[in-house]
């Protein structure tokens, strides 16, 4: 946002009694809030939005919620069989969102029509990620770096134009490949902070051969925030997120059209898709040339985000493509 907005605080009505004994961690939380968004033009909300939404995760290892075997995972492809053959989506996929008082889960279980072997060379590998990554309309760089303790993906998230990466919210995340066999790989990124008081992210992916040679995907995200993140979030909601929606159906409006879920739940819906999407183009170009294959995901992510336009459309097409090929060349000079 590029003008100055004023912005009641929320955070002085959390307590009746001034005198109350957590008075002054209130206003000491008022005091951060007032200086993150009303001196600086409430500039990171944007930023926090983004990064929760790009990235849902509960710096806690999922690994042991997934049974970390194929078996599970095909049992919930059996599950959700009614789920895949009918939806909104027009392609096998089920999306699910959840909310709590600290924490926001988006999940997506798809059916992709690639044999395993080719979904497990492709995301079962931190060289490749930047290339899915990038194509998103917030991500702005992406590099792949080894250290000592495993593989770290350095992301820089910004606005839906190109901007310089010192405007971008840096984040880091530690890549770590839990487990693979010859017919389940399982891998996960976690991120210790985020801004405004958002921390412990986690992004978790499964897949699991199915036996008429495609994959069963399913992709976690999950982040937890404190009050200032929170905060942050409702001032975008109340603003200008206040009419965006997700994909879950609440409702039906008065012309008799679908009512869509808003809010936070909105949010994680919109970028579960935009990633899952990211996922899908990166496959749809692999058997194309290698000189061609960027320009084969930019126009397959486009067209794909398209389909759902009014949850995920924000720029034109030649906007998006040109900012896109200046971020990726970017990408590339800079590693």
């Amino acid at each position: 946002m590029s003008r100055d907005v004023e912005v009641h605080n929320p955070a002085t009505m959390m307590c009746e009694n001034p005198q109350d004994k957590q008075h002054f961690v209130v206003e000491d939380v008022r005091m951060h809030y007032n200086l993150a968004f009303k001196a600086r033009s409430l500039q990171w909300i944007p930023i926090v939005v983004l990064v929760c939404g790009v990235w849902f995760t509960s710096g806690k290892s999922f690994a042991a919620e997934s049974g970390m075997s194929v078996e599970p995972l095909r049992a919930r492809y059996t599950e959700l069989s009614k789920q895949l053959r009918h939806n909104q989506f027009q392609r096998a996929l089920y999306l699910d969102s959840s909310q709590s008082s600290t924490d926001l889960k988006g999940e997506i279980y798809a059916v992709v029509d690639y044999p395993f072997a080719t979904v497990n060379g492709a995301l079962n590998n931190p060289a490749h990620w930047c290339d899915v990554l990038i194509l998103h309309i917030n991500v702005k760089y992406c590099n792949a770096s080894r250290h000592n303790d495993g593989t770290v993906l350095t992301v820089n998230i910004g606005r839906k134009y190109y901007q310089s990466l010192e405007d971008a919210y840096r984040l880091d995340f530690n890549y770590r490949a839990v487990i693979t066999t010859p017919e389940y790989f399982a891998l996960e990124l976690n991120a210790d902070n985020g801004p405004l008081s958002t921390h412990d992210y986690h992004i978790w992916i499964e897949a699991a051969s199915l036996h008429d040679g495609r994959t069963f995907l399913h992709v976690t995200y999950a982040y937890e925030f404190g009050l200032i993140g929170r905060l942050a979030m409702q001032v975008y909601l109340a603003t200008i997120g206040r009419d965006k929606v997700g994909f879950t159906v609440t409702g039906v409006l008065p012309n008799g059209n679908p009512a869509y879920i808003k809010g936070l739940r909105g949010v994680v819906e919109r970028n579960t898709m935009r990633y899952y999407l990211a996922i899908d183009a990166y496959f749809a170009a692999l058997s194309t040339s290698p000189k061609d294959q960027l320009g084969k995901r930019l126009q397959q992510y486009y067209h794909s985000t398209d389909l759902y336009a009014l949850q995920l459309h924000e720029v034109e097409p030649d906007e998006y493509l040109e900012m896109k090929r200046r971020e990726y060349q970017r990408q590339q000079v800079a590693q």
